[in-house]
């Protein structure tokens, strides 16, 4: 069993069982869950310092998982997917068929489609989106490498992910909300 593979199964174990992990996203190491599971986002909130009124994004592997979270996609935000050149993450209205403390009070979600061999298979084990949100503390910097990653957050998850804890992120992703009648806003670049 590769690396990969046996990450995949510790994490989807945990997280089939309503626990919490700290994992390496495309972008920066995340803390994340079942996006179905209310208790688990829960953890993530209290955790995090982070008041439910924050949102957090989820993500997805493929087109699939997207509609099934999001009926109604503006055309525009497959345009914006398909010319970006760094990932991406967009807000969208009236996501379905997730933990309603994920969704914001204006009833929006933010999703990313990953593409990563860890988190591409996890998701598709899982068969349902995976909550992203970075490893800090609300209002601390994120983290740009796993050794950045405080240990109150390291000993407050489940499990902790044993992939790319050398790998340096320089970024978070892009944040695009889209509306459904297509009005485009830049979030963070």
């Amino acid at each position: 069993m590769s690396d990969v593979n046996k990450e995949v199964f510790n994490a989807y174990e945990v997280i089939k069982n309503g626990g919490i992990i700290l994992y390496p996203t495309d972008t920066v190491w995340g803390i994340g869950c079942d996006a179905t599971n209310e208790e688990a986002v829960k953890r993530i909130f209290e955790l995090k310092k982070r008041a439910e009124s924050k949102s957090m994004i989820i993500l997805v592997n493929n087109d699939r998982l997207l509609y099934q979270v999001f009926k109604n996609i503006p055309q525009v935000a497959f345009d914006i997917l398909d010319c970006s050149d760094k990932p991406t993450t967009l807000i969208l209205d009236h996501p379905a068929k997730v933990a309603k403390n994920l969704i914001a009070s204006d009833d929006s979600l933010g999703i990313r489609i990953v593409n990563t061999p860890f988190c591409y298979n996890l998701i598709e084990r899982m068969k349902r989106p995976l909550v992203s949100t970075s490893a800090n503390i609300s209002g601390m910097p994120t983290p740009v490498q796993f050794k950045d990653i405080s240990d109150e957050i390291k000993n407050g998850v489940d499990y902790i992910v044993g992939l790319d804890q050398e790998r340096k992120s320089e970024k978070s992703s892009t944040i695009i909300k889209l509306t459904s009648d297509s009005k485009v806003t830049i979030i963070r670049k």
